[in-house]
């Protein structure tokens, strides 16, 4: 088997390139991941799907014992703190943090096994890494990279002469864009906050800079250090995140530690919207992954997570998606053909998938192209060619699909009466040589989007199997 070249398109240099990883025995990926404040929604559902299909290829190429993907969770943040207080404003603040974080934590973690999502590395939480923080900190105080003004702890942007390669900014245009207003006390509009003071109702640790709590940059610069080193592989996120959480990650990393990169390759996924509008709450059309796994909020009915994996797929990752019903029946159908193709297929442990599928993925996470190397794939497999359905499995399962997900379920897809019974009139026409009666039965399925295909098994018997056709 041959290892296929990974390209893979640099936010950085604006370009689709090479990729050559700093040490092929560790490869290392961070990923944004998500503040835990309230239930994830179908946004935050991409770069799960997007950076895990990426992370299954990674194994695949260098070796699982070879790559380590580190996906944080920020469980401290200003709006943790405000739904804390609007829903348990009877506990103590701390008390009340710490429930909204282990359910929201919880259920993200929950959703994410859901959409076929293998789990990181390490999954670190921003209150575990406070000293690392700390530590970044008083590196960028030292090289006179920030200062200390007001009871804050503020990043100087001017002190980086190359701020804003990653969003081709220029710094006299860009405005303080994270999570804190321009004031009088920042040297520059756009000087960002390390370290910001808190009061006795807000939560806080103790630093040379007084009781206070990390500004949101910093958490993702100390977590990344941490468990990959100061330069590593790839970073990933939305495309929301460039400016200006990933610019700010850029300049602290590279400033506290003198270093050239922070990471060598940035990807972003493109964003979403839902049939077409925005998503908002505001709209009526804010959907949260566990509202469509669980209470049906689109199409009235509930979807199955590797259903929603394929419809994220469906779309390039750096394209903009129109979530949509639509998408998810054009997924669910598209899946279950696969599916049935694949059907009775045995794995073993170490069955490799398709090296046409890998192929195309290799080239940026192309799964359009995959997608019509796995159409190909399942076809053979209808027709029982070779070990085309046993491919097909194997192949599938390392896309992060279920083999029998929908085939199982109680939706009444699995060879439904109508179907059956139509399929097994025409058999018994065939067989009489009634051919005008077969036709016609081909002819009505034919009409609701059922395509027949006949085979022979390995007794030489006349077989037929169907799929749905878009």
């Amino acid at each position: 088997m041959t290892t296929p070249q990974l390209t893979l398109y640099n936010t950085l240099t604006r370009s689709k390139q090479a990729f050559t990883p700093l040490d092929a025995n560790n490869v290392r990926m961070y990923v944004c991941g998500p503040t835990v404040y309230d239930f994830a929604h179908i946004g935050n559902a991409r770069p799960v799907i997007v950076f895990d299909l990426l992370f299954r290829l990674l194994r695949h190429v260098y070796g699982a014992d070879h790559v380590t993907y580190v996906r944080n969770i920020t469980d401290v943040d200003d709006k943790i703190n405000a739904r804390a207080l609007r829903d348990f404003p009877d506990l103590p603040l701390n008390d009340a943090i710490r429930r909204v974080t282990e359910k929201t934590e919880a259920q993200f973690l929950s959703d994410a096994t859901a959409l076929g999502a293998l789990e990181p590395t390490v999954q670190p939480r921003a209150t575990d890494n406070i000293a690392q923080m700390q530590e970044l900190i008083g590196s960028l105080i030292q090289r006179s990279h920030a200062y200390n003004a007001a009871g804050e702890v503020l990043f100087d942007t001017t002190s980086m002469p190359d701020y804003g390669q990653l969003s081709g900014r220029n710094l006299e245009d860009n405005l303080a864009g994270a999570r804190v207003a321009v004031e009088a006390h920042k040297k520059n509009p756009a000087d960002f906050v390390l370290w910001k003071q808190s009061s006795d109702d807000e939560p806080g640790w103790d630093s040379p800079w007084g009781r206070g709590r990390p500004g949101w940059h910093i958490e993702c610069s100390a977590m990344s250090e941490r468990y990959l080193g100061q330069t590593f592989d790839i970073h990933g996120g939305g495309l929301d995140l460039i400016f200006p959480h990933h610019e700010n990650e850029i300049a602290q990393s590279r400033c506290a530690h003198g270093t050239h990169a922070m990471a060598n390759v940035w990807m972003h996924n493109g964003f979403l919207q839902v049939e077409g509008q925005k998503m908002s709450k505001s709209l009526g059309n804010f959907v949260t992954i566990n509202d469509l796994l669980e209470t049906g909020a689109m199409g009235g009915r509930a979807w199955i997570g590797d259903v929603l994996r394929l419809a994220m797929l469906m779309t390039h990752y750096r394209e903009p998606i129109d979530f949509s019903v639509k998408r998810l029946e054009e997924a669910e159908a598209k899946l279950r053909d696969w599916q049935r193709a694949a059907r009775g297929a045995e794995l073993a442990d170490g069955d490799a998938p398709d090296e046409s599928v890998v192929r195309e993925l290799a080239d940026d996470l192309n799964f359009h192209r995959a997608s019509v190397a796995l159409d190909f794939i399942a076809k053979k497999a209808n027709r029982d060619e070779g070990n085309a359905r046993h491919c097909l499995a194997a192949t599938l399962r390392f896309l992060g699909f279920g083999l029998d997900t929908l085939l199982t379920s109680d939706d009444g897809w699995e060879e439904p009466p109508h179907i059956a019974n139509a399929i097994a009139e025409r058999l018994a026409a065939l067989d009489s040589r009634d051919f005008a009666r077969a036709d016609a039965i081909r002819n009505e399925l034919a009409e609701q989007g059922i395509a027949l295909m006949d085979y022979k098994d390995e007794a030489g018997q006349r077989r037929t199997r169907w799929e749905m056709k878009r």
